[in-house]
């Protein structure tokens, strides 16, 4: 069975458990998102992706984050295959106290295609990723493969969005389930019906809109 509470249950038990999707995480400097919610009578997924530049990880990454009812492998959460885009880091990225920088003069190859950036050497690699989008957007996110990879290849799209209004005020007094925007989400993976879905508030999912992320 499945219920808008038990959905919403899964959120809060992430959240506890420092699973839930982040896009204020100091560890990861944010270039985009997207979200995919996925119904039938008795199943629902729910695949939130977070690309950004992570310096630690020395990569363009898409983190992908699974929950539901009916994951094939794996527990909720971010799974464990991060998506690393970029393919000649070593040739994109500085050296020394540059690392974090464009080498500048040549061209960023993902997923086997070059992508010719206009952006000076020692420009942040944060800013160099996010001149990619939207041009390049498909290229850099998630395929149908890559989000479909933890739930059931038969399991219909009820709703995908690349943007939306994420609380800001997320804490141990006011975890996901309390939050009229999730409340939203879950309605519409219990009853999937997309039309259920009417955001209030503008979106805040942009980059621009998290300054301190990425920066510890």
């Amino acid at each position: 069975m499945k219920t808008v509470s038990s959905i919403l249950g899964q959120f809060d038990l992430a959240y506890d458990t420092g699973r839930f999707p982040d896009l204020d995480n100091g560890y990861h400097y944010p270039v985009d998102v997207r979200m995919h919610l996925f119904a039938d009578p008795h199943r629902w997924a729910w695949v939130v992706e977070l690309l950004g530049y992570s310096p630690r990880g020395r990569n363009l990454i898409d983190v992908v984050h699974v929950f539901g009812n009916c994951l094939t492998h794996g527990d909720i959460g971010p799974t464990n295959d991060f998506l690393h885009r970029v393919d000649n880091m070593d040739d994109v990225e500085g050296d020394g106290d540059d690392a974090e920088q464009f080498r500048g003069g040549v061209p960023i190859v993902v997923r086997g295609r070059a992508l010719v950036v206009d952006a000076a050497q020692g420009t942040p690699l944060e800013d160099v990723f996010r001149s990619l989008v939207p041009e390049h957007r498909e290229l850099l996110l998630a395929d149908d493969r890559e989000v479909r990879a933890g739930i059931p290849a038969d399991i219909p799209l009820v709703l995908r969005l690349d943007e939306w209004h994420q609380p800001t005020d997320l804490s141990d007094d006011h975890r996901p389930g309390g939050h009229p925007f999730f409340r939203a989400i879950a309605e519409v993976l219990d009853t999937g019906d997309a039309d259920g879905y009417r955001p209030t508030e503008a979106p805040n999912t942009h980059w621009s809109n998290r300054p301190d992320a990425g920066t510890l």
